[in-house]
């Protein structure tokens, strides 16, 4: 349990005027989840806020809690102007985005670290509007960002928060500052997807690492990480040869001390 005082709630004003006139605010004080309600009614620009999220869903169908008042949950609701082979690129270009924010890095394809533990999960949908007799898709940006959690108060041994990293941060300001990184980092990927990728490898922990990947079949693959590929797919070599990788929970595999 956490004892200390409570956690200061979010206030709908102050989360508007941190994003900016190109973002429209709805703030709940609480939901299941962000994602299913941005995907509701998706409008570009659109971006949903839970003070407390209750049931959250992550990659690979898994499920996100926090503590009330002690993260930042949100999902902003985006045209990426991006052609269908450039679309797996945005879940990098979301986690790019948040590690710039906290200063963290990533394990592939989008955990944002801290001192080598997940601070941030991310999870990235593409929905269709039926509109001017076109089906448009646009793409459903959901983060969820351990602010303020306190350490009995994380799920995992594996879990960190920005309070234990880097100490206490006002979850509207860094709110404001994540969707400034997330429209740069849609803007520069429409321009050049090269680049994007290039910067993404720079903060890639997972690159010249020794990775076990559990792929969503249930098999598993161990090997080296040697690359992300033009399409943002890792690429994986083994003794068996070089796989490519589009979709997988990927470990880190440490020598034993």
């Amino acid at each position: 349990m956490n004892d200390a005082t409570p956690r200061a709630p979010l206030v709908l004003e102050r989360l508007q005027e941190a994003a900016g006139p190109r973002w429209q605010v709805h703030l709940h004080a609480e939901a299941e989840s962000t994602n299913a309600l941005a995907a509701t009614t998706p409008e570009p620009g659109l971006v949903v806020v839970a003070d407390h999220q209750t049931a959250g869903r992550g990659r690979l169908g898994r499920t996100w809690v926090t503590p009330e008042g002690a993260a930042l949950t949100f999902s902003a609701v985006v045209d990426p102007g991006l052609d269908d082979e450039w679309w797996p690129l945005l879940p990098l270009v979301a986690g790019y985005a948040v590690a710039r924010t906290v200063g963290g890095s990533l394990k592939w394809p989008n955990d944002v670290l801290l001192g080598g533990r997940k601070v941030c999960g991310i999870l990235v949908e593409r929905v269709h509007v039926r509109g001017r007799g076109a089906d448009t898709p646009l793409a459903v940006v959901g983060i969820g960002l351990n602010v303020d959690q306190t350490s009995d108060e994380l799920p995992v041994p594996t879990a960190t928060s920005l309070a234990l990293e880097t100490g206490p941060r006002d979850r509207t300001e860094l709110f404001g500052e994540l969707l400034d990184q997330l429209r740069t980092g849609l803007d520069a990927a429409v321009r050049s997807p090269g680049d994007t990728l290039r910067d993404y490898r720079g903060l890639c922990d997972t690159l010249a690492q020794e990775v076990r990947v559990e792929l969503p079949g249930g098999e598993t693959l161990e090997g080296r990480a040697v690359d992300v590929d033009e399409h943002g797919r890792l690429v994986v070599e083994n003794a068996e040869g070089t796989v490519v990788v589009a979709a997988g929970d990927v470990v880190h595999v440490r020598p034993s001390e």
